[in-house]
Order: structure tokens, then C-alpha cells, then sequence
């Protein structure tokens, strides 16, 4: 593989590959450091890449494993950062939104390690299934079952939270 070949099928995925790292890493600092950890192991195996069928798909993938070694390293654990886009709202429903944010990140913590990655693939990355079913090395259907599970396992939380709040609303 040629430079302008890397150029136009590894650097143009810097963007999606940063949002990946950072939601596993849930660090801004930690995701730019991995990016370009990745970027330059990648240059240095660019031989070997003429060989990969679905280099996007590869790439991915290599991300997800690379984030996987650095948490393992250094067995980090900090906050996901929630981004909020603010369209005119008031500042109670600012926090509202902001306060549902961060207990749907919460809930997505709390999900086993295969639902939370493909979670974040499709809904925050927008990855197709067949790209998630690639970079976690299982089938398409294995994706749609583990999505859908995780999002019924938050919908029921979110439930479950509301009729709790419901409840002590009636009782006081």
C-alpha cells in the first residue's frame, strides 16, 4: 500500500476512528494517543493491508482491540463525557436532558462488555451490522440479538426508574 493509498483509506477514518476509541476509552486524551498509536502500527504493517478485504471493517476492528490492550494496561475507569446539543431548551429541561443522558450512559456501563460495544458502534458510531459483526468477529444476527437485548434491558431500567419516581411522588 502507497502513501496516497493509506491516505485515502486509513486517514480518512481518523474521525470515526477517534469517536470509537473514545467512547470504549471515555477519554478525549487517552483516544487521540490511541488513534495515533494505531495510525503508525497500521503504516508500519501497510504491506500486509494489500491482503485485507474490508480494510474500513479491519481498521475498526484493530481500534477496538488497540483501546481493549491500553485499558488492560492501565486499568482506567473514568467518566464517559455526554455531549449535549442544546436547541432552545430551558434550563430545567437542559438539565433534565442532561440528568437522562447520563443515566442512559450509566445503564449502558452497566451492560455486558459485547452489548455495550455493539451498542455504541450502532448508535453513536452508526456502523452498519455488517461492520459491528466484523469488528466483533460474530455473526449479523448475533448483532441484532445483543442490540436488541441491550436496549430492552435500558428500556426496563428507564421504566423500572420511572415508577419508582412515580411512586414516591404518591406517597409523600
Amino acid at each position: 500500500m502507497e502513501k496516497t493509498q493509506f491516505t485515502n483509506q486509513i486517514l480518512s477514518l481518523t474521525d470515526k476512528l477517534f469517536r470509537l476509541a473514545k467512547s470504549i476509552l471515555r477519554n478525549e486524551d487517552a483516544a487521540r494517543d490511541a488513534v495515533q498509536d494505531l495510525n503508525l502500527k497500521l503504516w508500519e504493517k501497510r504491506i500486509q493491508l494489500n491482503l485485507v478485504e474490508n480494510i474500513p471493517a479491519f481498521v475498526m476492528r484493530s481500534m477496538r482491540n488497540q483501546c481493549l490492550d491500553m485499558i488492560r494496561q492501565k486499568h482506567e475507569n473514568s467518566e464517559l463525557t455526554t455531549e449535549i446539543i442544546h436547541d432552545g431548551l430551558t434550563p430545567y429541561e437542559r438539565a433534565e436532558q442532561k440528568d437522562m443522558a447520563k443515566r442512559v450512559c450509566q445503564m449502558i456501563d452497566s451492560l455486558p462488555e459485547l452489548q455495550r460495544t455493539i451498542i455504541r458502534m450502532r448508535d453513536v458510531e452508526g456502523m452498519e451490522l455488517k461492520d459491528i459483526a466484523f469488528v466483533a468477529g460474530i455473526s449479523e444476527n448475533a448483532v441484532s440479538v445483543n442490540l436488541s437485548r441491550a436496549r430492552q434491558k435500558i428500556r426496563d431500567q428507564l421504566l423500572k426508574e420511572t415508577k419508582l419516581v412515580e411512586e414516591k411522588i404518591w406517597n409523600t
